[in-house]
């Protein structure tokens, strides 16, 4: 009897490992690239006057039709244009903000529909 079970876990130790050989179905799935941004202007932190223009630069992952850009959950209006690799993408401050930290909120999906966000904070003078 001991024999008869000792065949038998060396059966379904080989047949375990063959199955195993072969990986999981999630290996084949396609990593999300997310869309990138950089060249934040004016800096993170930086003291502006109230009605400033920023920009910043969204990498070519992104989808330009999908960049929207906030400052304290108010949508801001912005001008995107393709320049060499990426996207140069500029706005202005809320005519409403004064006095007062705000950030800028950038979302965007890229090129295959992952999302991302990114932003940076400015302090507005009073």
């Amino acid at each position: 009897m001991n024999i008869n079970k000792l065949i038998m876990v060396f059966i379904l130790t080989v047949f375990s490992s063959n199955l195993l050989a072969y990986g999981s179905s999630s290996s084949s799935k396609k990593a999300c690239t997310k869309p990138k941004f950089t060249q934040f202007t004016p800096p993170h932190l930086a003291v502006v006057a109230v009605q400033s223009e920023f920009s910043f630069q969204a990498s070519m992952l992104t989808n330009p039709d999908t960049i929207k850009v906030s400052v304290k959950k108010i949508p801001v209006e912005v001008t995107i244009n393709k320049e060499n690799n990426a996207y140069s993408v500029s706005g202005k401050l809320p005519e409403s903000l004064t006095g007062t930290y705000a950030r800028i909120k950038i979302d965007a999906n890229g090129t295959n529909n992952c999302k991302g966000s990114d932003g940076w904070l400015l302090n507005i003078e009073g």
